[in-house]
């Protein structure tokens, strides 16, 4: 795949894979054949279930490369938000329990956080200060690896092992953004809109252990066998937290996006980031730290509001993050010079 593959790169500088990468054009005519079958042949009988059930697996394999996992230690899920939640739930958290969290996290986490009724301790987006936070009561750490505001990277295998506190990562701004190990980490969350490039409403979700968490929010996909009752035999792995039906357009174009991506991908963003800030420099105030992530966040000099919207006349996409005064430019590896000359230019302008 290639720069050419994506069409929207054709009018616009678009930088915010952070919130939806683009669309290639092989993953959009995947979902569109599937969906000319469906309508055409229907959406049932054995064969067509079948088929359904072994895409299922291809998108979880492509996904478990993504984290350099076996497949059996990855669920299918349709968001970072719903991963969050699953693992959440399955922790049987009470108020006796706290959770540490950052003052950078977003709602997809924070949300499903706050729901489970345990303590949580917010502090600065910083490992030692999360280290220092930990106390007798303290059942999980819970963040973001790369941080959807200021695009700061956290060392959290380091924290995981220094203070042996299990810890659940919001990988959206990680995962297919930058190289990723699970190593000691115990839970990990990947968005497929975003750096994938996949379809809305797809993601998976990384188990270290699965006997660690209950199945709280069970679905058709997570069970082997039940009664009438409703009682159940869970799957096998980690595979007893998918959260569901995925449509199967969207299973189709979540596997192709993940196959298409070039082997320098990695490489590529890293560079365009670096690209990125240097050319912001001197017209901004660029928050991100060198070298940590492929979002560079930037505090304007007027109103962050006004500027996205003027950036967008310009065909210009970047994103402005509600109450923090910043904007976010996101680099993938379809980035090219000229797109950020273009936002560099606005900006000047």
């Amino acid at each position: 795949m290639t720069r050419d593959d994506f069409p929207v790169l054709e009018r616009f500088a678009y930088l915010n894979a952070g919130t939806n990468g683009p669309l290639a054009r092989a993953t959009a005519e995947a979902m569109r054949a599937q969906e000319e079958r469906d309508l055409i042949e229907g959406r049932s009988s054995k064969v067509y279930f079948e088929a359904m059930l072994a895409l299922r697996e291809e998108a979880r394999h492509e996904v478990a490369l993504v984290f350099g996992v076996d497949d059996a230690a990855v669920a299918l899920v349709d968001s970072t938000t719903r991963g969050c939640a699953v693992v959440l739930a399955g922790l049987g958290l009470t108020g006796e329990d706290e959770v540490i969290s950052t003052d950078q996290e977003h709602f997809g986490l924070t949300g499903p956080l706050y729901a489970t009724g345990a303590r949580v301790v917010i502090v600065e987006a910083d490992e030692e200060a999360m280290a220092a936070a930990v106390t007798p009561r303290t059942k999980l750490i819970a963040t973001s690896q790369v941080l959807w505001t200021t695009g700061r990277r956290l060392e959290l295998e380091r924290l995981r092992e220094d203070t042996g506190i299990p810890v659940l990562v919001d990988g959206a701004q990680s995962a297919g953004a930058i190289p990723v190990e699970m190593g000691s980490l115990d839970f990990y969350t990947l968005s497929g809109q975003k750096w994938s490039c996949g379809p809305e409403s797809t993601g998976g979700l990384y188990v270290a252990d699965p006997e660690r968490l209950r199945v709280k929010a069970p679905s058709y996909m997570s069970q082997d066998s039940y009664e009438p009752t409703g009682a159940f035999v869970p799957r096998e792995g980690t595979k007893r937290f998918d959260s569901g039906w995925i449509p199967v357009p969207s299973l189709q174009g979540m596997v192709t996006a993940l196959r298409n991506h070039p082997g320098d991908r990695y490489e590529r963003a890293a560079a365009m980031a670096a690209r990125c800030r240097e050319l912001l420099e001197p017209h901004v105030e660029v928050v991100t730290p060198p070298g940590h992530s492929t979002l560079v966040s930037f505090r304007p000099n007027g109103d962050p509001i006004e500027l996205v919207a003027s950036l967008q006349d310009r065909g210009v996409i970047v994103r402005e993050l509600p109450g923090r005064d910043l904007v976010r430019a996101s680099c993938g590896w379809w980035t090219n010079d000229d797109d950020l000359q273009r936002l560099a230019d606005g900006l000047a302008a």
